[in-house]
């Protein structure tokens, strides 16, 4: 079996009109008829890219992609200051993916995801189970402030000079833990400079975490483009300085909304900025979810992870719902 399916490109796209301002944009790739899926990307505020599609059967699935408030191809953008964030939250994106599935006319779909998408999705099963045929997650990650924590301050253990550089550029208030809150305000900041240089920091902490990873690119964060990098850690110091809004431990809390949805979750055992213990508790409090370890990947994956995840997929995909 090769790692992935060849490129397609959409056959249909459009910008729902999601309020308070928002245009989010969507696209639908592969068979008209097929089995409805939807693709949660990561970042916060990443936006989806165009190789995701490659992990689906074009013959057998109808793949929704949509970039989330305030990135990727949605307006307005994040990069852009005067942009507000006030109504970019989780609660305001899981609205967002139920409006979208009934633009679409889908009564049921497969969601497929990873990093703060494995998040988004979970978050959004878990309050819509009825609309949701299976799960594949390829990277899982639940957004505790434990787990926003590690990756901003914890792991700093393995990397020191890198945490001293990160945390030193934007000193915390006595009352906060990590630099997350601390790196939000300065992407607020009036001056150009000041958000830009945020963004590189930050960025570098983020490639500096997956450094040991033996494989994926060397600087997904950084080798980022210019506005796209200003969007992602404005959006994504915004998420995690609140917590995600989202209770502390309640997606694994509430896992057993779950149960009766087959879903596959895999994880690189050498993920650092994810360690492994998040996705085992979720499959402990998921009935009949599946973990599935993959020894040479990380945060950033491997072929044979990718190889793994398609199958999953395909596995799904000749599955009637």
């Amino acid at each position: 079996m090769s790692e992935l399916y060849p490129p397609i490109e959409p056959y249909e796209q459009g910008m729902l009109d999601a309020g308070e301002g928002h245009l989010v944009h969507w696209e639908v790739c592969g068979n008209p008829q097929g089995k409805p899926a939807l693709v949660v990307h990561g970042g916060p505020g990443s936006g989806c890219s165009t190789g995701v599609r490659s992990y689906f059967d074009p013959d057998r699935y109808r793949v929704v992609l949509f970039d989330q408030r305030g990135c990727g191809r949605s307006t307005p953008h994040a990069a852009d200051p005067a942009s507000d964030l006030t109504h970019n939250t989780t609660g305001h994106l899981l609205a967002d993916m139920e409006r979208l599935r009934e633009h679409l006319g889908i009564e049921r779909w497969l969601l497929f995801g990873g990093s703060w998408g494995s998040t988004l999705l979970l978050a959004y099963a878990e309050r819509y189970p009825h609309r949701v045929s299976q799960i594949v997650v390829n990277g899982v990650t639940t957004t505790r402030r434990s787990e926003i924590d590690w990756l901003y301050r914890g792991v700093g253990r393995f990397f020191p000079e890198a945490w001293d550089r990160f945390r030193s550029f934007a000193p915390v208030a006595d009352d906060e833990v990590n630099p997350v809150a601390a790196y939000a305000r300065l992407m607020a900041d009036p001056d150009t400079r000041v958000r830009e240089r945020a963004a590189a920091e930050w960025c570098r902490w983020e490639d500096t975490v997956l450094s040991m990873e033996p494989q994926g690119a060397p600087s997904p964060y950084g080798g980022c483009p210019p506005s796209a990098r200003l969007a992602l850690v404005r959006i994504a110091s915004h998420y995690f300085a609140h917590g995600a809004w989202l209770e502390e431990g309640a997606l694994l809390r509430d896992a057993g909304r779950l149960k009766g949805i087959p879903g596959v979750l895999f994880h690189g055992r050498l993920d650092l900025s994810s360690p492994l213990e998040t996705p085992w508790e979720l499959k402990r409090a998921w009935p009949g979810a599946e973990l599935v370890v993959v020894d040479d990947a990380g945060h950033k994956g491997s072929r044979s992870m990718r190889a793994q995840v398609r199958g999953a997929l395909d596995r799904f995909g000749s599955l009637s719902d």
